[in-house]
């Protein structure tokens, strides 16, 4: 299995919020730390510092990492800006053990 980890910028736009009646856009950027896994069947992708349930998927890297970012998205509208974990996730590492 080959993993990658990606930092990904995901813009979201437009997220909308009302302020005094008026429907005003706020464009965010944001960015995210993304592991990518290679698997005989293709590619799979999840964001590390998010709650939920957040995968992509894709016959190729690219389709994988656009899937993801897709989902992300639709993860941050739906369930608004709380879905991040309070801390940012600073580095990460794979290991590999026997047992």
């Amino acid at each position: 299995m080959l993993l990658s980890i990606e930092r990904l910028t995901v813009s979201i736009s437009p997220y909308s919020y009302k302020v005094t009646g008026f429907l005003e856009s706020k464009v965010s950027t944001m960015q995210l730390k993304i592991v990518v896994e290679k698997h005989p069947e293709g590619y799979v992708a999840y964001p590390l510092g998010m709650k939920g349930i957040v995968v992509g998927e894709g016959e190729t890297y690219e389709e994988a990492l656009a899937d993801v970012k897709s989902a992300i998205k639709f993860h941050i509208e739906t369930f608004g800006e709380d879905v991040f974990e309070p801390e940012e996730v600073m580095e990460t590492f794979v290991a590999e053990v026997v047992i």
